[in-house]
């Protein structure tokens, strides 16, 4: 009974992916960025100087909008390269590839910043159910499944001892108003926030808090602690 009380609601369905994300994916990789990041850094000395940037930032649009290419999302983003592979067999694939690629992003007075960054790939997954007929997934189920597995992954990589310190989760709700570098905007607030996070390490000094931007952390009280979580705004998506 209790199953299929949950199968109705879809509870499952994010619940599920962000555990097959992290135990498939995430549990794999996130151990080995650091040293990707050393390797790269030892021949780009000047690139990647900020160490708290050594990380890889996962980006989780609430509308599950996932590009394939980021630089046609935003072209203040662009691709410089790929970091050392990792290989290994995995459910009977000799030689399994998992790598991540690096990108420079442009802010507003043309300095670039570098860091690792791309979606979390089940957010695809969510947006073809809410397509698809047979899943019979609306828009706003859609939604509250979009938060039920950034609240999941976050309490699943908090709890996890190998994943600390690798990792940047960027969770955002995009704007009504079509903003030509929002997502460009969004990983450069991070970014900047691990730079102050780091020179107050330096200086014994705490970074000062954010006034407007949507960090990890405000999304996580603006939702619901229930099994099915509120919508952020009323109109949804």
């Amino acid at each position: 009974e209790v199953s299929e009380m949950s199968e109705s609601s879809k509870q499952n369905v994010a619940h599920g992916l962000a555990w097959s994300y992290y135990v498939g994916y995430l549990k794999i990789v996130l151990p080995r960025v650091k040293k990707s990041m050393e390797e790269f850094c030892s021949a780009n000395p000047n690139l990647l100087v900020c160490r708290k940037t050594w990380k890889l930032h996962i980006l989780i649009p609430l509308s599950c909008d996932v590009y394939d290419d980021l630089e046609k999302a935003d072209s203040n983003i662009q691709y410089l390269t790929d970091l050392s592979e990792t290989t290994m067999a995995r459910a009977g694939t000799k030689k399994r590839v998992y790598k991540h690629s690096l990108y420079a992003i442009r802010d507003g007075e043309n300095q670039l910043w570098h860091c690792a960054v791309e979606y979390a790939t089940p957010l695809q997954s969510l947006y073809a159910m809410s397509q698809d007929e047979c899943a019979a997934f609306s828009r706003e189920e859609r939604l509250e499944q979009a938060k039920l597995f950034y609240r999941t992954l976050e309490e699943i990589l908090q709890g996890s001892k190998d994943c600390a310190g690798t990792y940047r989760l960027i969770a955002y709700e995009e704007p009504g108003e079509v903003e030509t570098h929002f997502l460009s905007g969004e990983i450069l607030w991070h970014l900047r926030q691990q730079h102050l996070e780091e020179f107050a390490v330096h200086e014994g000094t705490p970074p000062p808090s954010p006034s407007t931007a949507l960090d990890s952390a405000e999304l996580n009280l603006q939702i619901s602690a229930s099994d099915l979580p509120l919508p952020l705004r009323s109109d949804g998506f």
